[in-house]
């Protein structure tokens, strides 16, 4: 569990065998929280929930890989919260049945999202605020959530690497620039909270990421 003292707290849930890392974020103050990218052990989040005795208060989608999206059902099944997703991600979210069979995994169908995610719109989980940006390029309709000096990162940037680009909707010019304009432009204490791996900074990816300085190129 992380979080300054008085910023969200932020606990990482790595989960399933792609180890994806789902992320509550809760208020303490109010006891709201919401679910980032809930992956394969629903049963481990709904638990968390109710062992800290926070109120789930909706599902935020940084983007609808299957990896991130195969609890979505289960949560929203148990707790009636919102989905909320970019629209240009749809295709994947309505397919994550067939992708997970690409991956020897299954998935049931998922329940329609309640809201569409845009550039520029503004989230809020109790006192807490964090502005959508839309970074396509991992995939079409990929957003990160940033605010309160962290960012949801989804598969953006990782620790000394990126997404990868050699999904369906991958694009590895849209992903770098997605990168520079949008994640590259904070300040360097800024947390980024990623779909896989641990945090990192946005300084030390500016400074040591190979993809980041031009070291290697994104095929």
């Amino acid at each position: 569990m992380t979080g300054a003292s008085d910023g969200p707290v932020v606990v990482p849930i790595p989960n399933g065998q792609y180890q994806e890392n789902a992320y509550l974020v809760a208020d303490p103050a109010s006891g709201g929280a919401v679910l980032i990218d809930p992956g394969e052990e629903a049963d481990r989040f709904l638990r968390e929930i109710d062992e800290r005795g926070w109120r789930l208060e909706a599902i935020w989608l940084t983007h609808a890989h299957v990896d991130h999206v195969m609890g979505v059902g289960a949560v929203k099944a148990a707790t009636g919260v919102p989905v909320l997703l970019h629209p240009a991600d749809r295709p994947l979210y309505d397919h994550a049945a067939e992708q997970a069979q690409w991956l020897g995994l299954k998935v049931d169908p998922l329940p329609v999202p309640d809201q569409d995610l845009a550039a520029g719109d503004t989230l809020t989980v109790g006192r807490f605020r964090f502005d959508v940006r839309h970074t396509p390029g991992h995939s079409p309709g990929h957003v990160c959530l940033i605010g309160d000096g962290i960012v949801f990162g989804g598969d953006v940037l990782f620790q000394g690497s990126v997404g990868r680009v050699d999904l369906p909707g991958g694009d590895a010019g849209a992903l770098l620039a997605s990168i520079r304009e949008h994640l590259m432009t904070l300040p360097d204490d800024t947390v980024v909270y990623s779909g896989h791996g641990p945090p990192t900074t946005i300084g030390d990816e500016r400074l040591h990421n190979p993809y980041v300085t031009g070291v290697v190129p994104l095929a």
